[in-house]
């Protein structure tokens, strides 16, 4: 279904921000998908930006686990890559790596640090440029968050950053349907004048040409209070 987006997406790559669930087994109709538009064998890099603060283990297993998860939808080519902190950004080796994929998914964690690493680095200048040459972008949870124009700030209380903004005046809120219900009140206050943009588990935003859709096993909740609606993919 179509999500009536109010702002421009005029890009021929595809950008896809799912609410959570990357690499497990109900993302596999999703990511097919997404493969398919690439109309070429997919060459897959995997970034764990995200959860750089979490220790060695937990990078180890989204590294891991996002190979699994692509190697089992028999893409030949994919490989996570070390990039924890702002200086692996600006790693020409790996910039080169990422350069050579034509679908970059970014997985869970904290935004504030993901977006701490990758501003104005030679690597987001390299993952956006997939969306002007026909490539996949897609992120996940903290990945899809920093998308939008603003981002919570590091403690996630009262207060927020500026986003990467590709989807202007939008706020992009994951894991929409596995909030606790005491805390989503204080969503408003976190979003401010932007337009929710809440993206339920297993569930992506499908940003291409200008066009917005749902695609996965959740919604997606547009706008806030009495103005809100929920689309699915049906």
């Amino acid at each position: 279904m179509i999500v009536p987006v109010d702002c421009r997406f005029p890009h021929k790559g595809t950008l896809a921000l799912a609410g959570s669930g990357e690499y497990l087994p109900p993302m596999e109709p999703v990511d097919r998908v997404l493969l398919a538009e690439l109309g070429e064998p997919g060459r897959v890099v995997c970034l764990p930006t995200a959860a750089g603060t979490e220790g060695q283990d937990r990078l180890d297993y989204w590294m891991q686990l996002g190979e699994k998860h692509f190697k089992q939808l028999e893409v030949e080519s994919v490989e996570s890559l070390p990039v924890f902190t702002r200086e692996h950004a600006f790693s020409v080796e790996l910039v080169k790596k990422v350069e050579q994929a034509n679908f970059v998914y970014l997985s869970g964690g904290k935004p504030s640090y993901l977006l701490e690493c990758f501003t104005a680095t030679p690597i987001l200048e390299t993952i956006l440029r997939k969306l002007d040459t026909g490539g996949v972008v897609a992120g996940c949870s903290a990945g899809a968050m920093i998308f939008g124009e603003r981002i919570p700030n590091r403690s996630f209380i009262g207060g927020t950053t500026t986003g990467l903004n590709l989807l202007p005046n939008h706020f992009v809120v994951p894991h929409f349907d596995e909030i606790p219900f005491i805390l989503k009140f204080g969503i408003p206050q976190m979003v401010g004048h932007l337009t929710l943009l809440g993206i339920e588990a297993n569930t992506v935003l499908h940003c291409r040409d200008n066009r917005f859709s749902v695609i996965g096993e959740g919604g997606i909740t547009l706008g806030s209070g009495s103005n809100a609606i929920r689309y699915l993919a049906g």
